[in-house]
């Protein structure tokens, strides 16, 4: 069997890159992970996967598209990210919980006119996307980034639900989650993801898209690399691995709402899946950009796809879905 490689040493080779693809093909046992590359790659969609068990990359090929080593938009992945930055911020005291309200941590962002409800929102309905307000996403995202004032514009929607009470799948309240934590600490995003994230992982986290006021995109527009991504996922696994806490990793991992599109459960920034009988977390981007964490097989496994393409749950996601229970899990079993 070959020896799972150091965590600090996978974290090295993450930085790397090179030597991260060395360790690529050198699967525990015969796990007969060919299978898996060839259903890969015979989506068209898809460019490029890694799979990781153990802190040793297994498989690892770009199929079509920018290599492993390059950041890629991962896009709504980043608001796994910008949930990450809220439990870091929180471990840090910069955030005191996530019953914060938006009307004692950002009351000069909060519009005039706007519901008054909104005051009452907290940190936690926002990074479980229980805000209430209209949703910025889908039809709704052309306008909002054609707005003067993401943060305004955001907040100022009308309330469908009561705050906490339905998943509103909304890049806007992530957004305004992000603008909090940056308001809260006195720095951008930017210099928190690289600070509190890129930092511990030794990962480069490129500067993305900022809005009319310069806050950072909160909620898409973020690129990786999927060896950064995986690297990010690892810590995760891994219980935190020096960017949050372990109490933050399982609150994430707690249920606390579904999705009306998927059926999945989502928790603070991650959705919740049982597939093969295995508890599967996941980060999903539009396109098809995915990121599983699998604790009870000790795996990570990142996938880039076209972004420019939809992936709907019925569609290419589930297709992936499908790979993961299908083929990944089962060759990772194998591999014991």
């Amino acid at each position: 069997m070959t020896p799972a490689i150091p965590r600090r040493q996978f974290l090295g080779q993450l930085a790397s890159g090179a030597a991260a693809l060395a360790a690529i093909g050198r699967p525990a046992r015969a796990a007969d992970l060919s299978v898996v590359a060839d259903r890969a790659r015979a989506l068209d969609q898809l460019r490029a996967i890694i799979v990781a068990q153990r802190g040793q990359i297994v498989l690892g090929e770009a199929f079509r598209g920018p290599p492993l080593t390059r950041a890629a938009n991962m896009k709504s992945v980043s608001k796994t990210i910008v949930a990450a930055l809220t439990g870091a911020a929180i471990d840090r005291g910069v955030v005191p919980g996530v019953q914060a309200p938006l009307g004692a941590l950002i009351p000069r962002l909060i519009p005039r006119g706007a519901d008054p409800r909104v005051a009452a929102i907290t940190i936690e309905d926002l990074v479980t996307l229980r805000a209430g307000l209209a949703r910025t996403s889908g039809a709704g995202y052309g306008a909002w980034v054609e707005s003067r004032n993401w943060v305004a514009y955001a907040l100022g929607q009308p309330m469908v639900a009561n705050p906490g009470a339905a998943f509103l799948y909304s890049t806007g309240s992530t957004h305004v989650l992000g603008a909090a934590i940056a308001q809260a600490s006195g720095r951008t995003l930017l210099a928190l993801a690289r600070d509190w994230i890129g930092g511990p992982l030794d990962i480069e986290i490129p500067a993305w898209t900022r809005d009319p006021q310069g806050f950072y995109l909160g909620g898409n527009e973020m690129a990786l690399s999927p060896l950064a991504l995986l690297a990010f996922g690892e810590a995760f696994r891994a219980g935190g691995g020096g960017i949050v806490s372990p109490a933050w990793v399982e609150a994430s991992w707690t249920p606390r709402t579904r999705s009306p599109f998927s059926g999945h459960q989502y928790g603070y920034g991650w959705f919740l899946a049982e597939m093969a009988g295995q508890r599967v977390a996941y980060a999903r981007g539009y396109g098809g950009q995915m990121l599983y964490v699998i604790p009870g097989a000790e795996a990570v496994v990142v996938v880039t796809s076209d972004p420019n393409r939809p992936a709907r749950s019925d569609g290419h996601v589930g297709a992936l879905n499908t790979l993961l229970a299908e083929a990944i899990l089962p060759a990772l079993a194998a591999a014991g």
